[in-house]
């Protein structure tokens, strides 16, 4: 057994914070000694040091009683999800590491306003905290969101340059998630009718892609061509008002670079339809983004 003190001096948590943990519940003593004083155990131990792993995750400790206290609480898997979210926090670090090298290197200013992402990150995390039933009921647990927060800020270079070509600002896309959080229930609630359904939408946009593709050597920018993927657009657009989502004023001026330029998507486009389909797709969205109000 080890004392409140002997508790601190181990794991540098204050005499305060432990008493305030066991006030709140989340951590009890193992037993209260004859003279009144907090005495902790092994398990106690193990209990705190679950504790500290939530903390790092910036967890609020509200959510950490209630995560802890479910009778569904796998600590085992949940060591796992800690050190899948920690790994990704090591790896986020170490590219800021590399960015401030190069600019050490380097000896110039650049300004990354424009590809601020902290505002959309915070968003997420209002979200995860505001709408808690929420998250539980349709992500399974907060862990999840945060582990997703964390995934996004690794590959944040990446989601920025997408999120400008689709929206034209991060603060557009920003924007356009916190609308999209605001009703997410409801969105969630109304997949169902895309569901109950699927084989009809999945049908349809199958039916229109082989007409896409049908011949490629005919102009991808003519009338013929441009009026299918208009039907292929009226299509996604109609998915996106059912669930309410806002994809962003060039979303098919993102997808046709994926078409372009993505190796992944070009592989997997010309095997499914032929050699060199990825580009004539490509070539049709880019023409039906650039002239999307003449053609409306």
């Amino acid at each position: 057994m080890r004392t409140v003190k002997q508790i601190s001096d181990l794991t540098g948590i204050s005499v305060r914070s432990l008493h305030y943990y066991d006030e709140i519940g989340l951590l009890k003593p193992s037993k209260i000694s004859d003279a009144g004083y907090r005495l902790y155990d092994e398990k106690a131990l193990e209990t705190l040091q679950q504790i500290l792993f939530f903390k790092e995750l910036d967890i609020p400790l509200k959510e950490v009683k209630e995560i802890m206290g479910n009778p569904r609480f796998d600590k085992i898997q949940a060591l796992y999800n800690h050190k899948k979210l920690l790994i990704l926090k090591r790896n986020r670090m170490n590219d800021l590491i590399e960015l401030v090298n190069k600019t050490l290197e380097g000896a110039g200013t650049v300004s990354f306003k424009e590809f601020d992402m902290s505002e959309y990150f915070s968003a997420l995390e209002e979200f995860k905290k505001e709408k808690e039933d929420e998250v539980i009921k349709y992500w399974g647990s907060t862990e999840k969101v945060s582990e997703f927060i964390e995934n996004c800020k690794t590959k944040e270079s990446e989601i920025t340059s997408l999120a400008v070509k689709q929206y034209g600002s991060i603060e557009k896309y920003t924007e356009a998630m916190k609308k999209n959080l605001s009703h997410y229930s409801e969105s969630m609630d109304r997949f169902h009718i895309i569901y109950d359904n699927v084989d009809y939408y999945v049908g349809k946009n199958n039916e229109l892609m082989n007409q896409l593709t049908a011949d490629i050597s005919k102009d991808p920018t003519s009338k013929e061509i441009q009026q299918i993927v208009s039907e292929i657009a009226r299509l996604k657009d109609e998915t996106n008002e059912i669930v309410n989502i806002d994809k962003g004023e060039n979303y098919w001026g993102l997808m046709s670079d994926f078409y372009l330029t993505n190796s992944a998507f070009i592989e997997v486009t010309d095997k499914k339809y032929g050699v060199g389909v990825s580009a004539f797709i490509g070539k049709a969205l880019k023409f039906y983004q650039d002239n999307l109000t003449t053609l409306e």
